[in-house]
């Protein structure tokens, strides 16, 4: 019996796969613009770790966590986000110590999730994060955000809406929290298992449950607004007024909860605005955690991320049939005909791609005919045809496959010549 591919995982082929590499080339350029720095982090942590960073009140940490025992009896977690793993590594490793501060970082990789499989959430995803250490600035909130937003602009993405709020400060918190508890009580009863424990735990939590976002209690819950502090207020303002200067237009909704437990001030998500993709609306999600690295053995250090699916992208992309088209044509095709030929044109093919020339050959012993069929379907410019008698004279046939010219070149000369062909085809 054929093997089969884990559930809740993908494979990602030629021809789906351009699509990934020019995503992440985007992500890649935007960091380099933005000065953030790529770290990449193990993709599996000590599960302590997820417990004290994410929260052991989370979905995540409750019910989604792939953990397993090595052989030394250590309980060890894959990865389920990357907030966690690169705070470990930015106190591990000493970075606040380094001159250049706050500490800019991002990173791309897959993250595990053990979630029921559905459009838009795999088992193995991959996250494009970024991550702002040691600044409680409210000026670099409004850079990563700005960040996203661009990010999605540049993909080309249309009806983007950015939803803004603020989770206070440890006093706003205590007295939000407060107010929960008082309201839910009385009837929690009426609530999901997941509400009831959350209850005492952490009561932010029932506001973002999926199960109970109908029930009346949730349309009358205490705002976090009315239980800010000053500080909390004046830093909130701050940050929307920076996005007022840049242009970046966003929505304040005291509804938005996060669902890990390190948030602290500013809150956000990415949506796109309607229904693009079926049911799942938002992109991209973070926030500020000041306290987090503080909570894994590190200094007193505040910090702002966030981190979105590179699979919801393609999707939100292919939702508004802004997908691009990639080019996967080659340079050039080597067709051979005889044995003495072939042995030539494997040296052929060497020498191009060395002279940063895509090129291919037949490896199938496949006729002049059936070489050039292969020579069409990888969408080849050029065909470069060797035969005994080509050999003989010391002259190959190179062929443009689009306006159908024909030039002998001399073996000797092949490859400048190619190159010459190439860069001005590029050039135009």
């Amino acid at each position: 019996m054929a093997i089969q591919i884990p559930r809740g995982t993908q494979d990602i082929l030629p021809g789906d796969v351009e699509t990934w590499q020019w995503i992440e080339q985007k992500a890649y350029d935007l960091c380099r613009r933005y000065n953030y720095q790529e770290i990449r982090v193990p993709m599996f942590e000590h599960t302590e770790l997820f417990l004290r960073g994410v929260g052991d009140t989370t979905d995540i940490v409750q019910k989604e966590m792939y953990t397993f025992e090595d052989r030394g009896g250590r309980s060890l977690t894959l990865r389920p986000e990357g907030t966690a793993s690169v705070t470990r590594a930015y106190v591990s490793n000493k970075l606040y110590g380094q001159a250049n501060q706050p500490t800019k970082l991002f990173y791309i990789g897959p993250m595990f999730r053990y979630e029921r499989p559905q459009s838009g959430r795999m088992r193995q995803f991959v996250q494009f994060g970024v991550e702002a250490l040691g600044s409680a600035d409210p000026a670099i909130d409004a850079e990563v955000l700005a960040l996203v937003m661009r990010f999605y602009e540049e993909l080309g993405l249309k009806n983007l809406k950015l939803v803004i709020n603020s989770l206070g400060d440890t006093d706003s918190r205590l007295a939000h929290r407060e107010a929960l508890v008082n309201h839910f009580k009385p009837r929690i009863h009426e609530f999901c298992n997941d509400c009831q424990d959350r209850l005492e735990k952490n009561p932010l939590r029932i506001l973002d449950c999926k199960k109970d976002r109908d029930h009346e209690l949730m349309g009358t819950a205490p705002s976090i607004h009315d239980y800010l502090s000053p500080e909390s207020k004046a830093y909130f303002e701050k940050v929307q007024s920076y996005l007022t200067a840049l242009n970046i237009p966003f929505v304040v909704d005291a509804t938005l909860v996060r669902g890990l437990d390190y948030y602290n001030h500013t809150a956000f998500e990415v949506m796109v605005d309607g229904e693009a993709f079926g049911a799942i609306t938002t992109l991209c999600g973070g926030g500020r955690y000041n306290g987090l690295v503080e909570e894994i053995g590190g200094p007193e250090t505040p910090g702002i991320g966030f981190a979105l699916s590179i699979e919801r992208a393609i999707m939100a992309l292919e939702a508004q049939q802004a997908k691009p088209a990639h080019n996967q044509a080659i340079d050039c095709y080597v067709v051979t005909l005889g044995e003495a030929a072939k042995d030539k044109g494997v040296e052929l093919v060497y020498q191009l791609r060395n002279a940063g020339i895509s090129a291919e050959k037949d490896y199938l012993d496949r006729k002049m005919k059936g070489q050039l069929k292969a020579a069409d379907r990888l969408h080849a410019k050029w065909t470069v045809i060797l035969g005994e008698d080509e050999l003989a004279v010391g002259k190959v046939n190179v062929k443009n496959m689009e306006t159908g010219e024909q030039t002998d070149v001399a073996l000797t000369d092949l490859v400048s010549h190619m190159k010459q062909q190439v860069e001005g085809g590029n050039e135009s």
